[in-house]
């Protein structure tokens, strides 16, 4: 037998309008609305929460799905403001409560913007300043929390809903929201002008390569190039900067591995979104109040090893991890793919081989580098232009090591030509004229490219 959900009396009370109780208070925004008795809409916001928090009886309301949730707490919130009686029309009501759900079971007045398809970074630098990113560029919203410890507690709700925990004792924290959305809090004592939260937000369906390509993000036969690569089972670095568009290239090409294969990803905080029915997702874990049973990136990705992949995943290498993946790459993992954060195709190879003296062996750098040379087939470089416009910049093929350097060619790049009146940067794809030394994997891959793919001209503008 099915159980049965919590009667209406269970859930709620409207015994007793007068106690308030001690039950914490949150301040809603509406600056349209206006009592007819003259309380002020924060004050009546604040009294309408308290008395719905007093008599609902949460454990039991919480034990509801979201949609029935919401529609027993818009039952005592209208039942009270028929109580209070002030003077709303039908939308200023409807919104007064909508303002309300949201801070008893959302994120308070994050929701409205959360709700808003088209930002991709909500950052909130203390509880009077908020930011978002639309189209590329960044503008102050509206929206603010009360004061300092109403942002906190928005920011325990996002990072308790996922089991982390942020305090003075270690008051730094990634988390994630339930639509995937990368979070990143920092509080006081080291945030000195309020708690600070930046939210990176990715689409509930992923980009594809045809919706980059749509965007100008690559040319076709970037694409066409990309596709066939990771068929052919290429390892790939996406390298870029923040927020320049790796996960979303990263997600984009995975599409193309396929579903008969084995993938296992490996990240800090869980935002890759792939496609594939044979998917195995790992996340590392911070340390506990007593600072034990962290399980890093490099423990998840060494146990890769473990689990039989045909490809592994690894979000982003930021350290030590780096050595476990180039030993994947290197010892039949071919086809994996990560991103790290640099500014070019040779910054990232430098950052590579930082990030393998991060690992603690003691192997001397012409090994390192021979390490690298033989594990990378491609580096891609994407940047974030002026004015917001998320380019390829440059895919480049790693040829070896000549004495103690790692040789490189570039094959496609992107030639920036200027600003334009609207402040948005453009400019032209372009073909070096250079044949890839890989092209043996294609063909070995049964990979046909078009004979010209790689004669040098201008593919395109953007």
């Amino acid at each position: 037998m099915l159980p049965t959900a919590p009667s209406a009396s269970e859930i709620y009370d409207f015994g007793n309008y007068g106690d308030f109780g001690a039950s914490a208070s949150r301040s809603v925004k509406n600056p349209q609305a206006e009592p007819a008795a003259g309380m002020p809409v924060d004050e009546l916001a604040q009294r309408i929460h308290r008395q719905t928090l007093d008599h609902l009886k949460l454990e039991e309301v919480t034990k509801l799905p979201e949609d029935k949730q919401r529609s027993e707490i818009r039952l005592v919130a209208e039942r009270l403001l028929d109580i209070e009686n002030p003077a709303f029309s039908a939308a200023q009501r409807a919104q007064f409560i909508q303002d309300l759900l949201d801070e008893i079971i959302g994120l308070g007045p994050l929701e409205k913007l959360l709700r808003d398809a088209s930002l991709t970074d909500i950052l909130v630098n203390g509880p009077n300043q908020v930011y978002v990113e639309r189209a590329g560029r960044l503008e102050e919203s509206s929206i603010h929390f009360r004061d300092e410890q109403h942002l906190l507690d928005i920011i325990q709700r996002i990072v308790g809903r996922v089991g982390r925990r942020v305090d003075q004792t270690s008051p730094i924290v990634d988390a994630r929201l339930l639509d995937g959305s990368r979070v990143n809090a920092v509080i006081p004592p080291l945030a000195l002008r309020g708690s600070t939260l930046s939210i990176r937000r990715f689409g509930m369906t992923p980009l594809k390569l045809k919706d980059l390509l749509h965007l100008k993000a690559l040319a076709p036969e970037m694409a066409l190039f990309l596709e066939g690569a990771v068929k052919a089972r290429l390892n790939m670095i996406i390298s870029g900067g923040t927020g320049s568009g790796k996960t979303t290239l990263l997600n984009a090409l995975s599409a193309f591995i396929p579903n008969t294969e084995r993938i296992i990803s490996v990240e800090d905080a869980a935002e890759l979104q792939l496609q594939q029915r044979h998917v195995v997702q790992l996340e590392s874990r911070p340390p506990n109040i007593e600072g034990k049973g962290a399980v890093t990136l490099r423990d998840l990705v060494r146990n890769t090893l473990r689990m039989r992949p045909n490809r592994i995943i690894v979000g982003e290498c930021r350290g030590p991890e780096a050595f476990d993946m180039l030993q994947a790459m290197n010892t039949g993992h071919e086809g994996s793919l990560t991103t790290l954060h640099a500014n070019s195709p040779r910054d990232a190879l430098s950052r590579l081989e930082m990030m393998l003296m991060m690992g603690g062996m003691d192997v001397p750098l012409a090994a390192l580098r021979e390490q690298i040379a033989s594990a990378i087939s491609l580096i891609i470089q994407v940047d974030r232009l002026p004015g917001g416009p998320r380019r390829v910049t440059s895919i480049t093929e790693v040829t070896g090591r000549e004495m103690d350097v790692i040789t490189t060619q570039e094959i496609f790049h992107f030639r920036q030509l200027g600003i334009q009146s609207t402040g948005i940067a453009h400019g032209q794809f372009e073909v070096t004229g250079i044949r890839p030394i890989l092209m043996s994997r294609f063909q070995a891959a049964g990979i046909e490219l078009p004979a010209n793919l790689f004669e040098e001209r201008i593919l395109m503008e953007a």
